[in-house]
């Protein structure tokens, strides 16, 4: 059976494929093999520019056909690669032995064995892996988080000024204001968000373990630790682990990990909100012609866009955080419980984006029910009594605290009546009375 959208294990390339496919080239097996590809060729560009003594007659205006390697790489060149692995069994070095075929293709055989060049193929993964990770989330990842922000924003413009009751500990407290509340989550997001932006993307490289071993022995007056951190700075855009074993120890990976599953307990947060209005009917949300929410109910229209995020969230932040508490562990200089994880970085990132579009989805769906908001204020006349009680307290009034609480604990049902009664009986100038007469629960929402 052929893989297809109906035949994938996994909803990510099934069910989902519209979805995540942006994602495929950065995180799929010939979008990896690719990073290894460019990695190879600049690294060659860069010893030809060193200049390394072999390579000086390598003509400088044959950078262009390498760079083509990769820039043009296609399924038949990922296939090409894939058929050389299974002799060697080995993934970086049949990337090797296709670029040194290519190299005999463009008449630059005498080079060839600088291709790979005193590394080892975690210098390749481990600077592949990073740059596509760091391509991914400039690319693919705040784009989509910056178009849900947008909509954050845009929503808590139009409802600033909409009051709301506030429940703690899902009890009736003092009001807000639905575009605050919004505000709330825009500016948690930011903050994480500048977190994993700020947060290096480092990578290693340094020979078989760390130490540029093969290098040194075969050109001792080259400084290679400057040669590789200008290399993976310049070219590539990452910063040098200055001191690794065979493998990077993905310390800032991890804080990458953390970060991401910090912005998605923010967003399983607000889902878990707004299904919460919605079932509190401050929200209706809007019906496309078709659609069905229950097989069995024809009345229901489901929050199902929150609740499709909250559980891909879900499965995303577990996945992060097994990658930020497995891979910055191996034992010694190197094991390769690494490897078989670091090929999964794209399934969090995948579940991710789902759950973004979905939660955007949800947002663009909802119809405010100013009825419903306004009437939960009006059944809660009780939460002024905060603001009576400051203010009688601001009087010397005795005692104000113990009044109100009297006052809402032992009526059934606290209302406006209720409230000018007891104001009316109070021992207090008239003009106090006035000021106190004035608070409602839709004007009593603070700053």
């Amino acid at each position: 059976m052929s893989l297809t959208a109906l035949t994938a294990i996994s909803p990510v390339d099934g069910r989902y494929h519209q979805q995540t496919a942006s994602l495929s080239a950065y995180f799929s097996e010939a979008a990896l093999i690719k990073y290894r590809l460019l990695v190879e060729i600049e690294y060659f560009i860069a010893l030809v520019e060193l200049p390394l003594p072999a390579l000086q007659n390598f003509p400088a205006s044959g950078f262009d056909a390498l760079r083509k390697i990769y820039a043009e790489f296609d399924e038949k060149d990922a296939l090409a690669v894939k058929e050389i692995e299974k002799t060697t069994n080995h993934d970086v070095k049949a990337v090797e032995y296709f670029i040194k075929n290519k190299f005999d293709a463009l008449g630059f055989g005498a080079y060839k064995e600088f291709i790979h060049f005193g590394l080892t193929s975690q210098d390749i993964n481990n600077t592949a892996i990073p740059l596509s990770f760091k391509e991914a989330l400039a690319d693919v990842y705040f784009p989509a988080m910056d178009e849900l922000l947008q909509k954050i924003n845009a929503l808590a413009k139009d409802w600033e000024a909409i009051p709301m009751l506030a429940r703690t500990h899902g009890q009736a407290a003092s009001p807000t204001r639905l575009g605050k509340e919004l505000l709330v989550f825009k500016e948690r997001l930011e903050k994480q968000l500048d977190t994993l932006r700020n947060t290096p993307n480092a990578a290693k490289f340094g020979g078989a373990t760390g130490n540029f071993n093969a290098h040194l022995v075969a050109y001792p007056g080259t400084n290679w630790v400057d040669f590789s951190n200008r290399f993976l700075k310049d070219k590539l855009g990452l910063e040098r682990s200055q001191y690794t074993t065979q493998i990077e120890h993905y310390d800032q990976f991890a804080a990458q990990c953390d970060a991401l599953k910090r912005i998605n307990n923010i967003l399983i947060d607000m889902d878990r909100d707004f299904w919460s209005y919605i079932s509190m009917n401050y929200f209706k949300q809007q019906i496309k012609a078709g659609e069905v929410g229950s097989s069995a109910m024809p009345h229901k229209v489901n929050p199902i866009d929150f609740e499709n995020s909250e559980g891909n969230l879900g499965l995303a932040n577990a996945l992060f955080e097994h990658l930020a508490a497995k891979l910055p562990i191996s034992r010694l200089q190197r094991d390769l419980t690494d490897s078989t994880v670091l090929r999964n970085i794209g399934v969090p990132m995948a579940h991710t984006l789902i759950a973004i579009k979905s939660t955007l989805k949800g947002l663009n769906k909802l119809l405010l029910n100013q009825d419903a908001i306004q009437a939960d204020l009006e059944n809660n006349w009780a939460v002024v009594a905060e603001a009576i009680q400051t203010i009688l307290r601001r009087e010397a009034y005795p005692n104000p605290y113990e009044a109100l609480k009297e006052l809402t604990r032992t009526n059934e049902q606290v209302n406006a009546a209720t409230i000018a009664n007891f104001v009316a009986t109070l021992n207090i100038p008239e003009s106090v009375k006035e000021e106190i007469k004035k608070i409602r629960p839709d004007n009593y929402t603070g700053v």
